[in-house]
């Protein structure tokens, strides 16, 4: 006796339960941009959305990025705000998956229908952010989660992405100097929206804040633009957020009174969708001869030129349709 075939929801019947919180159809549509299914991303590129805040907490390792997302879910869940994650984590060079999911760190959320909290690989982009994330933070939107955390990978220098994706950029620092000064030294200076010195009931925080303040002294901000402000956090105790939490609904109000103007945002992030879509798709189906890696390893063919040989490879084995 043959098993009957279940119908898989249209993408309508999909975008539809996932704005009444279930939380397999989220999963599954999140799961289609990361996979960069063409339909999914021009649908989203085309839905209106509201107006969610999109956080972005970034920062090198150690800091408490975790730590600090874990504590902001809790303070807008307490305030009835629904809370979607996307934590960045580490790729795998050999799987190309995550090294270690973020969801670990925030168990306690888990079982709440008014969080959702997804890992993200970052895979082979160097901005602290995976290639799909600002599609996938437009289909939160669409979803209709209040507040959108994304934190980054942690790897300090190059994490500039997030303030491309993040309406509030949130940089963390560790007290007094190393990695922690380090990630201002690298221009990370130019994209906070709001400092935040963790950990600062530890020796060296008052110092951290000084050194942050002459930093930004030497800025020329325009009359009318946002002046970072710096917040001092203990992340990892109860009410240790609430500066951060004050700082974060400051920006908010600044920001509806001084409005990114959209352009053409909708057919940018069609023409990403489509294009993601189509090297995904080149990608998948290009194999990599045992020759060519052998041709690299003995050093008989510049990495280059085999580089050349996939790609032409690639174009002739069957045309790219979308």
């Amino acid at each position: 006796m043959s098993t009957p075939t279940v119908a898989r929801p249209s993408l309508d019947d999909e975008l539809h339960a996932a704005t009444q919180g279930n939380v397999r159809s989220i999963g599954r549509l999140v799961s289609a941009v990361e996979n960069a299914d063409a339909t999914v991303l021009a649908a989203i590129a085309t839905r209106k959305v509201g107006a969610p805040l999109v956080v972005g907490l970034t920062g090198p390792p150690g800091v408490g990025k975790s730590t600090a997302t874990d504590g902001l879910i809790a303070h807008y869940r307490a305030a009835g705000r629904t809370v979607a994650v996307l934590a960045i984590d580490p790729t795998s060079p050999l799987t190309g998956g995550a090294i270690l999911g973020d969801r670990i760190r925030m168990l306690r959320h888990v079982k709440d229908p008014g969080v959702y909290i997804r890992s993200f690989a970052a895979r082979r982009q160097l901005g602290g952010l995976a290639e799909t994330t600002e599609t996938a933070i437009r289909l939160l939107a669409v979803i209709g989660f209040d507040i959108i955390l994304v934190e980054t990978v942690g790897i300090g220098q190059s994490e500039v992405d997030i303030a491309r994706v993040a309406s509030t950029t949130v940089v963390l620092v560790s007290p007094r100097g190393g990695d922690g000064m380090q990630a201002v030294k690298a221009g990370v200076l130019e994209i906070a929206d709001i400092f935040v010195v963790n950990k600062a009931e530890l020796p060296g925080a008052e110092e951290t804040v000084r050194d942050l303040t002459e930093a930004l002294a030497h800025r020329r901000p325009a009359p009318d633009s946002w002046r970072p402000p710096i917040v001092r956090a203990s992340a990892a105790t109860p009410g240790g957020l609430d500066d951060l939490a004050i700082a974060l609904e400051q920006h908010r109000e600044w920001l509806e009174h001084h409005p990114v103007q959209p352009g053409q945002v909708r057919a940018e992030l069609v023409r990403r969708a489509l294009k993601d879509a189509a090297v995904d798709r080149f990608r998948r189906a290009l194999a990599v001869p045992d020759d060519a890696v052998a041709r690299v390893l003995e050093g008989v063919t510049p990495v280059d030129a085999v580089i050349d040989e996939l790609v032409l490879l690639g174009r002739s084995s069957r045309p790219i349709t979308l």
